[in-house]
């Protein structure tokens, strides 16, 4: 029996021609379109004309194509594309929120957002309140009559804190508001709003795209939502324009179909890698793990066959030690210090120095970000072992 949740075969079964019957879609490199009637234009700027174009910052086909992808991903009704995961991140949350509102968002999120609602949001006099995830409780509590949204990550960043969508989407349901869920560490792996989240939002520069060649971002809900954000009066995303090139969403789209294949080689990989630190007596978080705190939760919300994600941590006590550490295992070849993730080499950085930094040091104690945590971002090494043996001859340098 055909598993309907399998996320893979939504993207496969959607199929996509060219304009001349290519196998991949066609590349529509125009910025603007012609139309044969005057009033087939005005009903296109009025929202009346659906499946014309009438320029590429509001819809373009190879957009459209990637767009549909990305809905087929998730199971949403739509999605749009943007030029970056912030585009994406901040568009949809400018499009729910007005002067006034509150937002309640789970403490432990990418440093780039949390920095947009922690500080860029006050200048809209738009208020924003930061709490553990996994507290119900403490969610429902930060909940006001004036709260429009609550924000989180699948798979937070960088604690790796896994939120119970389910129980989170019943609350904004109870609530009337609207839940938005960052899927950017666990595509394929979880379905955010198949499980109840109103919104999905990736960081496509990320796990789908996986090659680290552009940025880029999509939002992903119902059409009425879509819609809104490319309405031309009122659309953040047509008014504030972050719009994605056609080239990039041409090889983004190519690159989606192979997204399953490497999901599990990332997973295989993250799980070897975490296990061998374990047992090297290093402080290890990986929701892959039973004993994490998360493992049960994402266990329940899971597709299956894509395993625990590519994503897992040490802490090594001191950002002096991570810097020595990850200085040496570049030099071995291990993989990169840099930021980012979902590339097919491993990715490693000190969280609270790089990609979180812009999290205040007492949130980040708070959130209970350690000093030493080294995130990896685990790549497609054929020969996981023989990572294994470059990290061995990399942990000296711990002991100096």
């Amino acid at each position: 029996m055909e598993k309907k949740s399998d996320p893979s075969t939504r993207i496969f079964d959607l199929l996509q021609f060219g304009e001349y019957g290519d196998v991949n879609p066609s590349v529509t490199d125009s910025a603007t379109y012609t139309f044969l009637e005057a009033k087939t234009m005005s009903d296109t700027f009025a929202g009346k004309q659906e499946g014309c174009y009438l320029y590429s910052r509001h819809w373009n086909p190879s957009n459209k194509y990637l767009s549909d992808a990305l809905a087929a991903l998730e199971g949403t009704e739509s999605a749009w594309v943007t030029a970056s995961g912030m585009a994406a991140i901040t568009t949809a949350i400018l499009q729910l929120v007005n002067s006034g509102d509150h937002i309640v968002s789970s403490m432990t999120i990418y440093g780039g957002t949390f920095a947009f609602l922690n500080n860029y949001l006050k200048k809209f006099n738009i208020d924003v309140t930061f709490v553990n995830i996994t507290d119900f409780e403490e969610v429902k509590n930060a909940i006001r009559p004036n709260t429009k949204l609550i924000y989180t990550e699948t798979m937070t960043n960088p604690m790796l804190q896994i939120s119970d969508i389910p129980a989170l989407a019943k609350i904004a349901n109870e609530k009337g508001i609207k839940l938005a869920v960052d899927n950017t560490f666990t595509p394929m792996i979880v379905s955010p709003a198949l499980l109840g989240a109103h919104i999905v939002i990736h960081s496509l520069t990320k796990f789908i795209n996986g090659k680290n060649d552009c940025v880029a971002g999509a939002v992903c809900g119902t059409k009425d939502y879509i819609n809104s954000l490319c309405d031309v009066n009122s659309g953040t995303a047509m008014l504030l324009g972050p719009s994605l090139d056609p080239l990039r969403s041409s090889s983004i789209l190519k690159n989606m179909h192979t997204l399953h294949i490497r999901m599990k080689q990332h997973s295989l990989n993250a799980a070897y890698l975490a296990d061998k630190f374990r047992t090297a007596g290093f402080k290890v978080n990986y929701p892959g793990m039973t004993d994490n705190p998360g493992h049960e939760t994402l266990k329940k919300i899971m597709n299956e066959g894509f395993g625990f994600g590519g994503m897992f941590t040490i802490d090594v006590e001191t950002s002096e030690k991570a810097n020595k550490l990850m200085e040496k295992m570049e030099t071995e070849q291990v993989g990169y210090l840099a930021v980012s993730l979902g590339y097919f080499k491993t990715l490693f950085s000190n969280s609270g120095k790089s990609t979180s930094s812009e999290v205040p040091e007492e949130i980040q104690h708070k959130m209970g970000l350690p000093e030493g945590l080294i995130r990896f971002s685990v790549g497609l090494d054929n020969d996981i072992e023989l990572t294994w043996k470059r990290i061995e001859k990399c942990l000296d340098v711990l002991n100096v």
